[in-house]
């Protein structure tokens, strides 16, 4: 819970802490199996940040101990108020122009206010907990629908994820006006889809869509044949995506064999995808609407020693290249790298050259 509320605040102000530096705390912290803040402390000893990005982290943690260290003694409600300040998040609604700026920012005001009516914060947080608990009821499990970015930092035992589909998902647009940066985005969504389910995801697709005004047969998306083999299950539902079913009648598939996106997409995962396609096409169409289940589990990961690394080893990082370790300390190594000279890096981030 608490990883779920640091990667939820960690950007909130915008502080220039973007996704891809929010996944090397997540890679840094399931590898040596610690919280996300302590990632955070660990990875701004080192180098693996853009200085800027280390700054922004460092503050943060700060803030945090300062906020930590005025809990015991000054009142919870004014801490409160002190942190929505110090942290820039009152100034934030402050400065935004939508509709629902004033209505949160009042919010805020209300909550302080309902905070001081406690003795102590933990109090306050008993009698939420309790309000929760009676708002929720027994037996009313609900459906929540909400977008992928919006769905960052939260979980769910089962989540679905429909509309894996080329042009959807990645989006086309997206693709036309950023090109790479915008495909690797929309594979980080992706990611945050997945991950959001604590036991089950449900991946599925239409076999045709209508967009503006036309019925159109989907392309299935890429990125479902980069998911590892060994977490998916295909549930057989009534059609191959390789043709077209209609009520037991079965019809030529739709898809060319040669592909509009081939000669602008060259990833093997892709490659692969036209290839079973091919396949899943010469097989017999009489089955159903495709869905992919996965079971997610998360892998507990054995540390042993500090490092697995010692002087004089060569090792290669993905962001520095090539390397060899002139010093270790701990988990964290100090590299000359043959291009951009000796930095600091923790051995999670390296592997053997």
């Amino acid at each position: 819970a608490d990883d779920l509320a640091f990667e939820r605040i960690v950007n909130v102000p915008k502080r220039g802490f973007g996704d891809a530096s929010v996944q090397l705390l997540h890679d840094l912290a399931r590898a040596e199996n610690i919280p996300m803040f302590e990632a955070a402390r660990q990875i701004c000893e080192t180098e693996e940040l853009k200085p800027r990005q280390r700054t922004v982290l460092n503050e943060l943690i700060h803030q945090f101990e300062d906020w930590a260290f005025r809990l015991r003694t000054i009142p919870h409600h004014e801490l409160a108020e002190a942190i929505l300040d110090e942290s820039g998040y009152t100034a934030m609604w402050q400065n935004e122009k939508s509709a629902d700026a004033p209505g949160r920012l009042e919010n805020l005001k209300e909550l302080i206010n309902y905070m001081s009516e406690f003795e102590n914060l933990g109090g306050f947080l008993e009698h939420v907990s309790l309000v929760m608990e009676t708002d929720t009821g027994e037996g009313s499990d609900a459906v929540s629908i909400m977008t992928l970015h919006s769905a960052k930092g939260l979980e769910f035992d089962t989540v679905f994820l429909p509309g894996w589909e080329e042009g959807l998902f990645p989006n086309q647009r997206a693709l036309d006006e950023t090109g790479r940066a915008g495909l690797e985005e929309e594979r980080r969504l992706a990611y945050v889809g997945i991950t959001r389910a604590r036991k089950r995801a449900h991946i599925s697709l239409a076999q045709n869509r209508r967009t503006h005004g036309l019925w159109n047969s989907a392309i299935p998306s890429r990125f479902l044949d980069e998911l590892p083999e060994e977490v998916v299950e295909i549930t057989d539902t009534g059609f191959s995506y390789g043709g077209v079913n209609y009520g037991g009648r079965n019809s030529a598939s739709r898809f060319d064999t040669s592909d509009p996106f081939d000669a602008i997409y060259e990833t093997p995962g892709w490659k692969r995808a036209q290839a079973n396609r091919t396949r899943n096409a010469s097989r017999s169409r009489d089955r159903g609407p495709l869905t992919i289940d996965g079971e997610l589990v998360a892998r507990s990961v054995d540390h042993g020693s500090p490092s697995a690394y010692k002087t004089g080893d060569k090792v290669l990082h993905l962001k520095f290249g090539p390397g060899t370790v002139v010093h270790v300390e701990g988990n964290k190594l100090s590299i000359e790298f043959e291009t951009v000279g000796r930095k600091k890096v923790l051995d999670s981030f390296v592997r053997k050259g």
